[in-house]
């Protein structure tokens, strides 16, 4: 009889529960709550098809792992990097605070 082959080593994916972000909402009393399932982190440990949540003592030895995922997680939402002022936002145009206060218009 052949021995099962060792697991490999846990790969760390976006947490199922949270998708991402680590904490919800409550949409009827506006509290937020860390997620339980990856523990305020976002990301969980993947191994032969069972999710874990990271302990704390691997923060950092996988924290380029998770920045990394973050940072995909971040472009898939639309962010590029840098922070726009508010008269740059789509959302803001044609309100008070999508006019440049510097110029007085819209650049």
């Amino acid at each position: 009889m052949s021995q099962k082959a060792a697991s490999p080593r846990a790969s760390i994916i976006r947490c199922a529960s949270c998708d991402g972000f680590g904490w919800f909402d409550d949409e009827f009393d506006g509290e937020s709550a860390d997620c339980d399932w990856c523990a305020g982190v976002g990301y969980v440990y993947r191994r032969d098809g069972r999710d874990a949540a990271i302990p704390k003592a691997d923060f950092a030895a996988v924290a380029d792992a998770l920045e990394r995922l973050e940072h995909e997680r971040l472009r898939e939402l639309g962010y590029q990097g840098a922070a726009k002022k508010p008269w740059q936002q789509e959302i803001r145009k044609d309100t008070q605070l999508g006019r440049n206060p510097y110029t007085g218009g819209d650049a």
